[in-house]
């Protein structure tokens, strides 16, 4: 870590001091009393889910051993089955624990959100370290219950939210607390998503259920429910009504685009500006409601108390947009949040989707902001506008975006950044999102986004997908963990369990 602070960090000492350990994020005593591993000794990692998701985390840990693997679908699985063809495999985890786990060290959760919270208890409780997908939990008791477990166990965690291992994400930190834009008193966040269903209003008749697929173990912990396909239209590119992927939109099983991308695009603000918990939270205006799903649109607001010498800041959340919101103050022309990268050209036989559109542009996870790269991208003409997703901060001073996972940081207007320094590093740099976890597991530092950090985190975001189902404005009371002025936003606060599931 560089030690050459600038007369502006001076200035801000009184900011900083409680916002960076005297070591640096990250500089708790290690896990060393937990089973060390030297770098060089793999870990045996199993994984809650094989299709989806989980292929790319398990990927991104395939320098370990992978020692088993559980999912409830074995079609959706198939490929990561095929590739670990000799790997034990089972369809409920708490089987595979039984039988698997004195071979096992740590695990990888990448299942709907609702069973998060189940899974990563039943490891932590057998000394399992865990590695799980953003959102972490569906509810505010489950991430209070899992950080508390991740403390009692000493376990190794980590929320899969990739913007907090990126280095887009220290600068925007490190340039707000250097004063760069001044007092923040606003903040906006914004995505497309959701893009799979939402706002749906009939549910469809039950169908037999596949015999790849476990139904019962799927629905895990929630309320009983035919299975069904979804009639006419379904299968979608998603998949059926509710699984593998159009879970995300139900209230039962997922949290909307907040569940989804929130963790991601609000990363930033939420270690720039220290956020704690909310004073309060409203969802100010929704489109497409639904009894049993999410909006298809919805704009919501968050206010936040001062923060040492933090003033009060209110944070506003747009999902379902079709493009960037129209930001007063922004000067005309601005381009905000996500970067192109590169012009899209469809190949020979590439249809021009949206998911092939984002996967041929929007460039690499964690790409710093260059001034020359910019230009480039700005007179070429065949340049196509990324998705809109990203966040803007202002402040008294100035105005500061960045993108969904912290990346292109940059002052606004961006003239601002030409000939630009960055300030001297305060914050650690992370190795990598899953090299991050898998070094704290063998007793190194604590993953950037470890229980510690994501459950708080976590718990306010969660606030507003209550939001989005009860109407006014709802006030928090963190201590008590209660909403004060509403008994029907209370009951949303901790999940039920289903005959047969246990928490612990």
């Amino acid at each position: 870590m560089s030690h050459k602070f600038t007369r502006r960090h001076f200035f801000f000492g009184s900011l900083l001091a409680g916002a960076v350990p005297p070591a640096g994020f990250g500089s708790v005593p290690s896990l060393t009393m937990l089973g060390y591993k030297s770098p060089s000794e793999k870990l045996n990692i199993a994984s809650i889910g094989a299709g989806g998701k989980a292929t790319s985390d398990i990927e991104g840990c395939a320098s370990e051993n992978i020692v088993a693997l559980c999912d409830v679908d074995e079609k959706q699985a198939a490929k990561t089955f095929q590739k670990y063809e000799k790997v034990p495999k089972y369809k409920d985890f708490r089987r595979m624990l039984d039988k698997e786990g004195k071979n096992i060290d740590a695990v990888i959760i990448t299942i709907p959100d609702f069973m998060h919270a189940t899974a990563a208890m039943w490891c932590m409780e057998r000394g399992k370290h865990v590695y799980v997908q953003k959102p972490l939990t569906r509810t505010v008791w489950e991430a209070r219950k899992l950080m508390e477990a991740a403390n009692k166990y000493k376990v190794a965690t980590q929320m899969g939210n990739q913007g907090y291992s990126n280095e887009g994400t220290r600068q925007a930190a490190e340039m707000i607390w250097a004063g760069e834009i001044g007092n923040v008193t606003e903040v906006h966040a914004w995505t497309d998503r959701p893009i799979w269903p939402q706002g749906l209003t009939v549910i469809p008749p039950p169908d037999p259920v596949p015999s790849t697929l476990d139904w019962d173990n799927w629905l895990g912990i929630a309320k009983y429910r035919p299975f069904t396909i979804g009639g006419k239209g379904y299968p979608t590119r998603y998949g059926n009504f509710y699984e593998p992927f159009n879970w995300r939109g139900f209230y039962d099983f997922g949290c909307g685009a907040l569940g989804d991308m929130a963790c991601h695009i609000l990363g930033v603000a939420n270690l720039a500006l220290k956020l704690g918990p909310p004073l309060s939270v409203e969802c100010i205006h929704k489109e497409g409601t639904s009894d049993f799903m999410f909006p298809k649109k919805s704009v919501i607001r968050f206010d936040f108390p001062a923060r040492g010498p933090m003033p009060p800041v209110k944070l506003f959340w747009y999902d379902g947009v079709k493009e960037t919101p129209e930001i007063p103050g922004v000067p005309k022309g601005e381009l905000l949040g996500d970067l192109p990268t590169r012009p899209y050209r469809p190949t020979e036989g590439q249809s021009g989707s949206a998911s092939r559109r984002r996967r041929s542009y929007t460039g690499v996870i964690g790409r710093v902001f260059n001034w020359e790269e910019f230009q480039a991208i700005m007179q070429d003409p065949d340049r196509r506008t990324p998705p809109p997703d990203g966040s803007l901060f202002i402040g008294d001073k100035g105005m500061l975006t960045t993108g969904t996972y912290g990346e292109e940081t940059r002052l606004i207007p961006v003239e601002k950044m030409k000939d630009y320094e960055f300030p001297a590093p305060l914050l650690t740099r992370s190795p990598g999102h899953y090299r991050d976890w898998i070094r704290a597991c063998k007793g190194g530092e604590p993953a950037c986004s470890n229980f510690n950090v994501a459950a708080p985190f976590v718990e306010w975001m969660l606030l507003g997908v209550i939001a989005l189902r009860v109407d006014g404005k709802l006030q928090w009371d963190a201590g008590k963990m209660k909403f004060k002025n509403n008994s029907e936003a209370n009951q949303y606060l901790k999940p039920t369990f289903r005959k047969g599931w246990s928490f612990t």
